[in-house]
C-alpha cells in the first residue's frame, strides 16, 4: 500500500488526518489510542488542552514499515 499523495510530507497532523477514511491508517480511534498507549503508534504532541498532533514524518515512517 502507498500512503495517500494528499498526506503531507512534513509538518503536524491531527488524528482526523491520520485515520481512515481521510487518512492512511485504517484503524478506529480507540484502536489508535490503545496503540499510542502501548507504543505501537507514535507519541503525540499536545499544542493545547484540546489540540493533539503528530509529526507527519512519524506517520509516514509508521505506514512504510
Amino acid at each position: 500500500m502507498s500512503i495517500n499523495s494528499k498526506f503531507p510530507e512534513t509538518g503536524l497532523v491531527r488524528i482526523k488526518d491520520i485515520l481512515a477514511p481521510n487518512g492512511p491508517i485504517p484503524v478506529s480511534a480507540s484502536s489508535w489510542w490503545a496503540g499510542v498507549k502501548d507504543g505501537r503508534f507514535p507519541q503525540p504532541t499536545k499544542l493545547g488542552t484540546k489540540t493533539t498532533v503528530w509529526r507527519a514524518e512519524d506517520i509516514r515512517k509508521l505506514y512504510s514499515e
